[in-house]
């Protein structure tokens, strides 16, 4: 991305605060002015000194101007400072809002693509680069700028050829600034890219870490986390050299400037010519433009360190703007409207793929009406999973047509068609919080007297009693405090408290027990028939009371009817229920047997 196309977009986030940037100048401005004559009230005061009668008033008089004129500076870059601090809170305040609420519009196959860490990455680390830009980089820019100009502007005043000596030396700094600017911005994306996989690598390892111990994978995933580490030290080591370089090497230009400044400027104060021209100048003036090229070069230094932070910001930005850049792809269309669901779902010539050409379903139909409950059954990747998952929006169709309630599920708001779907899903995901906190997703309108409603119809105050603080109790990160069976059984109250119009599970009972999914039947049975429900399930026994069962093999529906006529029809589900009964048969014989 051009650095004028960054700068625009970096901008853009500033207009709504130009007000109070103008305003940060204009201090910047007094306090350069401040620093500019302060030289030369000193070289006034060395000035009377000099003088055979000395005018001590007149000496008191300078001191108390420069003592006024200080605290006065200070004042004003308490309150820049402040200023500037404020406006970049707000500034990376909005700029964290924007990636997060992008991140939130991306599809799950966009999710699939990013790994967590690096999106984590772009809205904390590199939001926090651009703090830097927007309160000292932009302003003391401005200000060094300025100060060099003003600086430059009174050693002209006191003597031009030795200023124009100084003024040589520019383009110098110039070439070298040239020259470096490109092998910092490679090595600041390099380090940018390596503490992004760094984030990714770590994320992602720390939430397996049980799959690792498991397997015995540690070494192994420390050896891994030391080539990571690796790279990003090295990454690291390069921005650290090529600035080393960059920065002394100005420095060394100052001190040979300042050498000549003085080797010439106290000839001159004793008749020295330079290229056959003499440069009258007085000790004092020297002094003055000694201070002068001090307050030249410094700024240069700073510039130096700024434009270090300013090639780590428009990396940053780049990475930023990349994510902001990320087309969502699922999103309302221009005239998608909000409804309220009855809970009639149509699939019509229905095909869909992940990966182009490798269709998951094909030219699928089906009717499911109000109040009714669907099963759909088959083998691993059949196409029962990704059913639900287009009912509510997360991938869309690319042939066919998905109607809800007669409507194309494309002209439904998506945040109108979500908020009326209730979903209990295989891995049941918990925040940090409490009990209540996760059931009602801090949706305030909730009560805590419907959460308890909620938690007895599916049978969870069986356990929330035995906790001393109810459903106030704390739970752990992802739940980690909670068996499974609890997880889902707050995951089951979660999906009623909020009373949606269509209910879908997918496996919500794969991994609980006999007894919980028990008590999950036994809930089912009592809202069964307040929602239109869908289900996805390899336990056969858990969809035996469907209104409608759909068998899918290869991406089409090759059976449909209700547990009873699709056993008669002795086919593929006849065949799926009587493994699954020969296997429950075994069980329950060896079960007996070893008791």
């Amino acid at each position: 991305m051009k650095d004028t196309r960054l700068f625009k977009r970096l901008f853009a986030y500033m207009k709504p605060y130009l007000l109070r940037y103008v305003v940060a100048i204009v201090f910047m401005i007094i306090i350069v002015g401040i620093d500019v004559i302060s030289p030369l009230l000193i070289s006034a005061s060395l000035a009377e000194l000099g003088n055979e009668v000395i005018d001590f008033n007149k000496i008191v008089m300078y001191f108390i101007v420069c003592l006024g004129l200080t605290l006065l500076m200070y004042v004003i870059q308490f309150l820049q400072t402040m200023l500037l601090h404020y406006t970049g809170q707000r500034i990376v305040y909005k700029i964290r809002e924007d990636v997060f609420a992008h991140i939130q519009s991306l599809s799950h196959h966009q999710f699939n693509e990013i790994p967590v860490g690096t999106l984590v990455t772009r809205d904390t680390s590199d939001v926090n680069v651009l703090f830097q830009l927007y309160t000292n980089v932009i302003i003391s820019v401005l200000k060094n700028t300025a100060t060099i100009v003003g600086v430059f502007i009174a050693m002209v005043l006191l003597n031009a050829k030795l200023a124009i000596i100084v003024l040589c030396i520019l383009p110098i700094i110039l070439i070298l600034t040239i020259v470096f600017r490109k092998f910092l911005r490679k090595v600041h994306r390099q380090v940018r890219t390596e503490v992004s996989n760094m984030n990714a690598f770590l994320s992602e390892n720390i939430s397996g870490i049980k799959i690792t111990q498991i397997f015995s994978q540690e070494e192994k995933k420390y050896n891994e986390f030391k080539e990571a580490n690796t790279r990003l030290r090295k990454s690291t080591f390069k921005e650290i050299f090529t600035f080393g370089i960059f920065r002394p090497s100005v420095y060394l230009i100052y001190i040979v400037t300042v050498i000549i400044i003085i080797y010439v400027g106290s000839n001159e104060a004793i008749g020295f010519s330079l290229f056959g021209a003499t440069i009258a100048i007085t000790y004092d003036q020297l002094y003055a433009f000694y201070q002068y090229i001090s307050k030249f070069f410094n700024p240069i230094q700073m510039l130096a360190d700024q434009y270090n932070t300013l090639q780590s910001a428009f990396a940053a930005a780049e990475k930023i703007f990349t994510v902001l850049d990320i087309e969502p792809e699922i999103k309302d269309s221009e005239n998608a409207i909000d409804i309220e669901l009855k809970g009639n779902i149509e699939f019509k010539n229905v095909w869909f793929y992940y990966v182009e050409g490798e269709w998951i379903l094909k030219d699928v139909s089906f009717k499911i009406n109000v109040n009714q409950c669907a099963a759909f059954v088959g083998a691993t990747g059949a196409g029962k999973s990704t059913i639900l998952g287009l009912i509510t929006r997360n991938y869309d169709i690319q042939k066919g047509e998905i109607l809800i309630d007669g409507i194309n599920i494309k002209d439904i708001k998506i945040s109108s068609l979500r908020s009326q779907i209730g979903q209990m899903l295989q891995d049941v995901f918990l925040f940090s919080g409490t009990l209540a906190s996760n059931i009602r997703l801090d949706e305030e309108s909730i009560t805590d007297e419907e959460v308890i409603k909620a938690c007895e119809e599916v049978n969870a105050m069986s356990f929330i009693n035995q906790l001393d603080e109810g459903i106030n109790a704390p739970v752990g990160e992802r739940g980690n405090n909670l068996s499974l069976g609890q997880r889902q059984l707050i995951s089951f109250a979660r999906t009623l408290v909020h009373k949606p119009k269509i209910m879908i599970l997918d496996e919500a009972t794969a991994n609980i027990d006999t007894e919980t999914e028990k008590m999950i039947q036994d809930s089912l049975e009592k809202v069964i028939k307040n929602n239109t429900m869908l289900m996805v399930a390899h336990r056969l026994s858990t969809i035996q009371h469907a209104d409608i069962i759909f068998v899918f093999d290869h991406g089409r529906i090759i059976e449909q009817g209700s547990h009873q006529d699709l056993l008669k029809l002795k086919g593929r589900y006849y065949q799926l229920f009587m493994l699954q009964f020969q296997k429950n048969e075994l069980k329950n014989i060896t079960q007996k047997a070893l008791n």
